[in-house]
């Protein structure tokens, strides 16, 4: 595999082994091809949102809607939540009613769509003509605006947040006067703007609606693993150093060899950095140390990393420490 700027795809060169990709056929290998050339191929990397209508009636065409029946457990167990959830209740049997289905894939929004941050805006010729939000964060799709609109306060949809649907059902209408064939399986009438109209563009096979635009807004979670240590500095702990700054400057520090050992000197006399209050005294030492960084080991005692204070800590013979570290996985 190959990366080009951010796109990567699959290569084979050209050699004596004659492989290739099942695309590229043996005539094409033999002429467009000389050996040493890179053949390569694609990932189908495209993902999109995806808006389908579904008018009334159990059947789409001679079918079933089978994608909006595979939905009918998800949303019956989120009914605790509200009766919106329903598949079939008195609010309505979706089923059998108009609705639009927006699937999202988890490419956008990681392992969850964050909730409360579903919203949904309707635009006429760029003027805010509807918006929904789940201002409740219960998964309800509530008309928030412009205040004082026809249905304003009156839930239009739920929000699948987990799996990534949203369900429109909002069956009022949005506009007193404004009318455009919103209807994909009826595009020779005018019909009035309606949430479950939402998102109809003419990539989906109706007719274009040049004076509509649509904004779906959310955010998303992905939760990512945290490891949490802490590394303890007691009483009397690490107050000695082996950098040379913690000793006084200008003592031998030639090493003591024999014939059998070699050993650093013992009568090195220590850097006193204590402040003292008195001008002609000296205060008494004290062994202080300044920890910048804390060596992780695994239960084998193999170095497996190293994390680096922001600012050194101070530790004096008669502090306690803990450095608290984190380390996403």
């Amino acid at each position: 595999m190959s990366v080009t700027g951010s796109v990567p795809f699959p290569f084979i060169t050209k050699d004596g082994s004659l492989s290739s990709f099942q695309t590229v056929g043996t005539e094409q290998f033999n002429k467009n091809f000389g050996y040493g050339d890179a053949i390569t191929g694609s990932y189908p990397l495209i993902t999109s949102i995806s808006s389908d209508f579904y008018d009334e009636g159990y059947f789409v065409g001679e079918e079933r809607k089978k994608r909006l029946l595979s939905l009918k457990n998800t949303l019956n167990y989120y009914s605790t939540l509200s009766p919106h959830y329903s598949f079939n209740s008195a609010l309505g049997n979706k089923e059998n009613q108009n609705l639009r289905l927006i699937s999202i894939p988890s490419l956008f929004y990681g392992q969850s769509i964050k909730k409360g941050t579903v919203k949904c805006k309707w635009f006429l010729t760029g003027s805010l003509m509807a918006e929904l939000a789940d201002v409740r964060e219960n998964g309800e799709l509530v008309q928030v605006g412009p205040a004082g609109s026809t249905g304003s306060g009156s839930v239009a949809g739920v929000v699948l947040y987990s799996e990534g649907f949203i369900i429109l059902t909002g069956s009022w209408s949005l506009h007193p006067t404004y009318q455009d064939k919103f209807n994909v399986n009826d595009s020779l009438v005018d019909y009035d703007p309606t949430w479950y109209y939402f998102m109809t563009t003419g990539s989906e096979g109706s007719n274009s609606v040049p004076s509509s635009s649509f904004s779906l807004d959310f955010e998303g979670v992905e939760k990512i693993p945290t490891l949490t240590m802490l590394a303890k500095a007691d009483v009397g702990e690490f107050n000695h150093s082996n950098n040379p700054t913690f000793i006084e400057y200008g003592q031998d520090t030639t090493m003591v060899t024999s014939s059998n050992s070699i050993s650093d000197r013992s009568d090195l006399a220590i850097k006193n950095i204590v402040n003292g209050i008195y001008d002609e005294e000296d205060p008494p030492l004290e062994k202080i140390t300044y920890i910048s960084k804390v060596a992780i080991y695994d239960k084998d005692r193999n170095l497996i990393g190293i994390a680096k204070l922001a600012n050194p800590v101070r530790k004096r013979q008669n502090d306690a420490i803990a450095i608290k570290m984190k380390l996403d996985l």
